[in-house]
């Protein structure tokens, strides 16, 4: 089992500051986060069809494929959530039982829709329970905001890689036009929240919705993502930035 633990000097690690509006320290926001992701979950796969913004699943079979995903591969999605990325790794590689995905939040696994012969389990980036040298293939989509440690994440994925193995990491990103950015502020962190409580049935998911944007807000720039892929050992670390908000991370583990 691969465990990397935040230490004192946990916010050198962390890609935000602590959102004080929904939690007071960085230690409880782990306990915040899967207690809202577990009672919002049900929700989840509606409200994703609702904000779109493109990331459907054409979007994330195409990222998939940029990184180098191949039928013969075994892959394991990191922050699996509700499944919409490890799904389309499955269609992939065309063998459902060679995709594992990991989340902390129950509720989302319960709610995971997936092929049949995909295994679920519980984890995150911070502890990944498997051995090294485990997978060909490791992906995580939209969740990066969500860790408590950058570094440790990319160590962890590091050590479960195969030699030679690939890295798919997908975020939303903070516009640099100011323009754009107040465009996608006003959508994902009004608009949003707003059609949440239209359409969704949680009581806590408009808060969850608006949750994202803020931490998309707060989130450490691309170069630090990409020094600290590279800290943990990866080569042809590289960035793929699409309509100027998806930001697609790749790299490879040397050996392969």
């Amino acid at each position: 089992m691969i465990d990397s633990r935040m230490t004192k000097n946990d916010m050198a690690g962390a890609p935000h500051p602590p959102l004080t509006e929904y939690y007071v320290r960085e230690e409880d926001r782990r306990r915040w986060l899967r207690r809202t992701f577990d009672s919002t979950a049900s929700d989840y796969d509606r409200m994703e069809r609702v904000s779109a913004l493109g990331s459907g699943s054409w979007y994330r079979r195409s990222a998939l494929l940029r990184a180098g995903l191949r039928p013969d591969m075994h892959v394991l999605d990191v922050g699996v959530g509700t499944g919409l990325l490890a799904a389309q790794a499955a269609r992939i590689v065309a063998d459902p039982a060679q995709v594992t995905g990991v989340d902390p939040s129950p509720g989302m696994l319960q709610n995971a829709c997936v092929p049949a012969g995909v295994r679920l389990l519980e984890g995150s980036a911070e502890q990944l329970p498997f051995p090294e040298s485990s997978f060909d293939f490791l992906s995580m989509g939209y969740a990066l905001r969500h860790v408590s440690d950058l570094e440790g994440a990319f160590r962890n994925f590091f050590t479960v890689l195969n030699a030679g193995g690939r890295l798919c990491v997908l975020e939303i990103t903070r516009p640099e036009s100011l323009l754009y950015a107040t465009i996608l502020k006003v959508y994902l962190g009004r608009i949003v929240p707003l059609l949440a409580r239209i359409a969704a049935r949680q009581a806590d998911t408009p808060r969850m919705w608006k949750y994202h944007w803020d931490t998309i807000d707060a989130c450490v720039p691309p170069a630090r993502v990409l020094s600290a892929i590279e800290d943990a050992g990866f080569i042809n670390v590289r960035r793929v930035l699409c309509l100027g908000i998806f930001s697609e991370y790749f790299a490879e583990k040397p050996g392969g």
